[in-house]
């Protein structure tokens, strides 16, 4: 096989892993009293244009309350893209107070696949996709082997 079929062949080879591999794949639930059962075994491979996975904690009464409920966690998890993790964090961060005694909700954002696994309310840790970063060190290779 001569140079340029050989370029050809492995371009059309990463072109094609790289749109495999591009999809995110997110945990989702909605409103789950747990981060457990649902939350944990539900997963999405996301939508083209979803590059986040988005984690919303909610404490509050149940919605079927009675005198003397107590209030609980409601998760929800879910793909969105990265302008919709922005516009929901920035909605709910002025609730977000973990006042026992109050109705809160908080909201986080991660990039990677099913990294919404725990519910951790630590920030925006915002990851590159191991297989994508592994897709690019293997194009700079290729790339430095043949120049």
């Amino acid at each position: 096989m001569d140079f340029p079929r050989l370029w050809l062949c492995l371009l059309a080879a990463m072109t094609v892993l790289i749109e495999i591999c591009e999809s995110l794949e997110c945990y989702v639930c909605t409103n789950q009293d747990k981060n457990e059962g649902k939350c944990l075994n539900t997963i999405k491979t996301c939508d083209q244009e979803q590059d986040m996975c988005l984690s919303e904690v909610f404490w509050s009464i149940p919605p079927y309350w009675s005198q003397g409920s107590e209030k609980q966690y409601y998760i929800s998890k879910k793909c969105a893209t990265r302008d919709e993790c922005r516009r929901t964090n920035s909605k709910l961060m002025s609730s977000c107070t973990y006042i026992w005694y109050q109705d809160w909700k908080c909201s986080e954002c991660c990039a990677g696949d099913r990294c919404n696994y725990f519910i951790t309310l630590s920030g925006s840790a915002v990851q590159p996709s191991s297989i994508v970063l592994g897709l690019s060190i293997v194009c700079a290779l290729v790339y430095n082997l043949f120049h």
